[in-house]
């Protein structure tokens, strides 16, 4: 199977203001060290990475230097209201377990600093139900571009853990999709340790060897939750 994309050289898919910015935060972000235990992304690829809050999000961003776009929960790439009401609830007080008043009181700063910085970083819309195919037809558009897709698959509905207590499947249908159009994705387990600000990148893997593998979504799921959790370990 020939995958029908094409290799580029392309700086990220960015707005150019956000350059700038950018460049602003990395006197305050230190750069992360990079840990391949086999090829270097070279090809559009598929990404799986833990989430650290927003540490692997912004160690990705700021200093990996292919061009990617992120899949990112629909309520960032909403208004200001619907990102105050995702930032407060969901993610400084159900995922970061944060006081909700101390959280809703924080977003009313924080909120539209960040709702610019999602504005710059062209994120692709992911959603929990029908709306997903937009998600996974925006991604194969964005592949066959010769951009990789960066996606945070983990189980957060107790919070962001160092050891991921489990994978959400929704990329297994991106994958799928891809290869019935004739891309066999390379897929990237990676781990971010905020420890010791250090990204372990595993060995890439096609989905074509997992199929052939007779694996499914949940089998492929619980598979790269437990290979992830081992790259944590090194």
């Amino acid at each position: 199977m020939s995958n029908n994309v094409r290799n580029t050289k392309e700086k990220k898919p960015r707005a150019r203001w956000f350059g700038l910015m950018k460049s602003i935060m990395r006197i305050f972000i230190k750069k992360p060290k990079y840990v391949f235990l086999g090829d270097v992304v070279s090809e559009p690829s598929l990404i799986l990475s833990n989430h650290v809050g927003t540490a692997a999000p912004l160690a990705l961003e700021l200093y990996f230097d292919k061009p990617f776009r992120f899949w990112g929960a629909y309520q960032m790439n909403g208004n200001l209201f619907k990102l105050y009401g995702y930032l407060s609830k969901d993610f400084y007080h159900n995922k970061k377990h944060w006081n909700l008043l101390l959280s809703r009181l924080f977003c009313i700063i924080a909120a539209p600093l960040t709702w610019i910085f999602y504005r710059g970083l062209n994120l692709i819309s992911s959603y929990p139900d029908y709306r997903l195919r937009n998600t996974i037809k925006e991604s194969i558009n964005t592949i066959q571009k010769g951009h990789s897709i960066v996606i945070f698959p983990e189980d957060s509905t107790t919070g962001y853990h160092e050891r991921l207590e489990g994978v959400l499947a929704g990329f297994y249908l991106f994958c799928k999709k891809s290869y019935e159009k004739g891309i066999d994705l390379p897929i990237y387990l990676a781990y971010y340790n905020k420890k010791n600000k250090t990204f372990t990148f595993d060995q890439k893997v096609y989905f074509s060897s997992l199929v052939n593998a007779g694996l499914e979504g949940a089998d492929i799921a619980k598979k790269f939750c437990d290979r992830l959790n081992e790259l944590g370990e090194k």
